[in-house]
């Protein structure tokens, strides 16, 4: 099978805990053997298809969470491969999710916090704290961690998406290999879906769900259809019928659920468009070939009611280097494309493909309208039209992302499940991997009328809460379901958790914690449930994670990483 091996440099000894480097003879040798063995396809495994290309680990899903687990996998002396199905690496850091959710700042460290040391460096400026740079252009994102990769040794395998059927092989609760769409099979001692998707565990046999759950499941008052929504609201009274008494589109039929209902729907997806207000570097914004302005008749209502809105009261304007800035939605009618991700969790690749079309429609044509239909009052049309599409990122897409954000799909029920408690309340854990602290925050999930007759949006969430420790067992599958399976980003968590836990530094957390795991269950020959979780504990710290909330930490983990890269 043909492979492509990112980077010969930064490989570590076998001596697992100590991480200490290979001389570079010896890695050239090592990953030299890899590649014969590899081509031949002759790296089998016991109980594996003889033409199963064999490593220690196996990440599929080269998202931020993904290629962290790979990269430290790799640097505890594991020989590892990282699948993306796509055609670009790093997730929604490098497609358009540039100004970051940090929350509090001192929680991020390890991997996590390098990545955004190392931006810090390629940015040359001093100015960002202990020169650290939180907000990432993509090109300079997906250039970072091209960098990690090809340091730590890890062979990147763009292209390699799971077979929709029969994509893996099970034997005596283990994962043996797994089975691309291109006919490649991949065996591993340790596996870790780290797709937005989740689509490796769920092929695997996982439990798992996906929606909300309700109130009483867990005893979460967070939990399903929101009673109130008072952010991202609209905040006047506007008919959901058009002249014919037809319902405009972009509204629900259906009426919202009874407060605190579980349902099987998601909360809304979107792009993350990167702008740029520098005339230099901008290209319009395209009209979308099916472009119909009654589409946005809804929102058309809402700016006549209101038309002194300004740009950044429609659309959230995140400023990253460059004179650039990360797009996000703000307000009741933007970029979220509320209840057009319902289907995904589920959806084969087919239907997945129409909701990605779908969310890209709805997008080009909201920009359109914003900047030049005469819907939008003539300031917002001068403001929109200040800026364009940045003409130097997603160049090879049209100057769109690549990756739609989806922001929760489906969530492994596991060994653990997280809820409220352990965000509010419950804040510590034995087993602790990393910490989190952004507000509980799921965007809306319907658009509705409602008691009254008038259109209302349901699903915000937006709850502040503490800083926490984030248990190991989240990446884990309930015992007997996957002995050597880690899942470092459709974890187990219930809707209100994972609303705070999806952030991508802490999906970075977690995949620092995930390669560092599966190296101590092969060293130890045990599952990944039975991985001695005070030792885990012990390396991730040496290794700069931060596992409680204290001010020096940050300070300490830096000085650790500055430190391994001299």
């Amino acid at each position: 099978m043909a492979q492509t091996v990112v980077g010969m440099a930064n490989s570590r000894a076998a001596a697992l805990p100590a991480g200490t480097p290979n001389p570079i003879s010896a890695r050239v040798c090592r990953l030299a053997a890899v590649m014969l063995l590899a081509a031949a396809g002759l790296a089998g495994q016991t109980g594996a298809s003889n033409d199963a290309a064999s490593y220690d680990v196996v990440v599929y899903g080269a998202t931020a969470g993904g290629i962290v687990t790979a990269v430290s996998a790799a640097r505890m002396g594991l020989k590892t491969t990282l699948l993306e199905p796509g055609r670009h690496i790093g997730g929604m850091v490098a497609s358009g999710l540039s100004h970051t959710d940090v929350g509090r700042r001192e929680v991020i460290g390890g991997y996590s916090l390098e990545f955004y040391w190392r931006a810090g460096t390629y940015y040359g400026l001093p100015q960002y704290l202990q020169d650290i740079a939180w907000y990432v252009e993509p090109k300079a994102a997906e250039s970072i961690f091209q960098a990690m990769l090809q340091e730590a040794g890890v062979t990147v395998l763009k292209g390699r998406r799971l077979r929709e059927k029969d994509g893996v092989r099970m034997e005596g609760g283990r994962v043996a290999f797994i089975r691309m769409e291109d006919g490649g099979r991949f065996a591993a001692r340790v596996f870790a879906d780290a797709s937005y998707e989740g689509d490796l565990m769920a092929a695997c046999g996982v439990t798992y769900t996906w929606g909300r759950e309700s109130q009483a499941l867990y005893g979460e008052s967070l939990a399903g259809v929101r009673g109130e929504t008072p952010k991202h609201q609209f905040l006047v009274d506007l008919s959901p019928y058009a002249a014919d008494g037809k319902l405009l589109p972009e509204i629900s039929p259906a009426p919202a659920g009874p407060p605190g209902s579980a349902d099987r729907k998601v909360q809304a997806y979107n792009f993350r468009m990167i702008f740029s207000q520098d005339p230099a570097n901008q290209v319009p914004y395209p009209k979308p070939e099916q472009y119909d302005p009654r589409r946005y008749e809804l929102f058309r209502r809402l700016l006549e009611r209101q038309p002194a809105l300004h740009m950044g009261d429609v659309l959230s304007i995140g400023p990253i280097p460059n004179r650039k800035a990360d797009i996000n939605n703000n307000g009741p009618f933007s970029t979220d494309y509320i209840g057009g991700s319902w289907d995904f969790p589920e959806g084969n690749y087919a239907r997945r493909a129409e909701i990605f079309r779908a969310h890209e429609e709805y997008t080009k044509g909201l920009l359109w309208f914003l900047a030049h239909d005469a819907g939008s009052p003539p300031a917002l049309r001068a403001e929109m039209n200040q800026w364009g599409l940045a003409k130097d990122e997603f160049t090879d897409n049209g100057n769109f992302p690549w990756q739609l954000y989806i922001r929760e799909a489906r969530r492994m029920v596991g060994e653990y499940v997280m809820t409220q408690r352990d965000i509010q309340t419950d804040l510590t854990k034995p087993d602790a991997i990393g910490m989190g602290s952004y507000n509980s925050d799921s965007h809306n999930v319907e658009r509705v009328v409602n008691a009254a007759g008038f259109v209302r949006n349901e699903g915000d969430m937006q709850v502040p809460v503490k800083p926490y420790q984030i248990p190991y067992r989240i990446l884990l599958p309930k015992r007997g379901q996957a002995a050597n399976l880690l899942v470092p980003v459709c974890f187990s968590a219930s809707h209100v958790a994972y609303s705070t836990l999806r952030m991508e530094p802490q999906y970075m957390i977690l995949g620092h914690a995930a390669g560092v795991a599966a190296a101590l269950a092969i060293r130890a020959g045990t599952s990944v449930q039975d991985v001695d979780t005070r030792e885990l504990a012990r390396i991730l710290v040496s290794q700069g994670a931060i596992l409680e909330y204290a001010a020096p930490a940050q300070e300490r983990s830096l000085g650790i990483l500055k430190a391994r890269r001299k």
